[in-house]
């Protein structure tokens, strides 16, 4: 099994979602030794937000694209390449102010590419990226899955709905929400999203 490990939080050591993604990776490892694991911090290593020039470059001359253009465009390659190769993804996401880092969503417009991720059909798109897993890591200081905050969710709502338009429909989302309620609440929100990777309930890809 490939897997693909992306993380974002900007919080480094301090990030749970770093520390949750780390936990899933061990549980997927321990479960399937020989899975290989593709990492990619996009933080540490961020990818240039999409531009102008780069959506231009894939009809001009190699002479007509400048050398960072060019070379972005490269970047570009890998990073749906170890998409397109992965059997599952797991995607460390924090909540930032009621969306997803947007580092990420840089990450996402180098994988949302026609006619490698989904296609237009004359009865309508088609996802191109079906029978991958998705595991997404949701870390959000407040509680977002329930109430009357719900509707200010454009976290996981988003991601969810990018993916199904890639036609991945198995996707598991490890939450831990409250974090910033208070030290209890953070601690027993880490503590059960640390239960939900380590048991039944977390149902790896084979």
């Amino acid at each position: 099994m490939n897997v693909l490990h992306i993380d974002s939080g900007i919080l480094g050591d301090h990030s749970v979602s770093r520390r949750l993604t780390a936990a899933v990776v061990a549980q997927i490892k321990a479960e399937q030794p020989g899975a290989t694991v593709t990492y990619r911090d996009l933080v540490a290593n961020p990818l240039p937000h999409l531009s102008g020039a780069h959506l231009m470059a894939a009809n001009a001359r190699p002479e007509e694209v400048d050398a960072q253009v060019a070379a972005e465009v490269e970047e570009s390659k890998v990073v749906l390449d170890e998409f397109l190769a992965a059997d599952t993804i797991i995607l460390g996401v924090p909540m930032y102010n009621f969306s997803l880092p947007s580092q990420l969503k840089a990450w996402i417009d180098r994988v949302a590419v026609a006619g490698k991720t989904f296609r237009y059909t004359a009865e309508g798109p088609e996802g191109l990226a079906k029978g991958k897993k998705v595991i997404i890591v949701s870390t959000r200081g407040g509680h977002y899955s329930a109430g009357p905050a719900a509707v200010m969710d454009h976290q996981e709502s988003y991601l969810k709905t990018v993916l199904g338009f890639f036609g991945i429909t198995d996707v598991e989302i490890v939450r831990a929400e409250g974090l910033n309620l208070s030290a209890d609440s953070k601690i027993e929100a880490i503590s059960e999203a640390e239960r939900v990777i380590a048991g039944s309930s977390l149902k790896i890809a084979s």
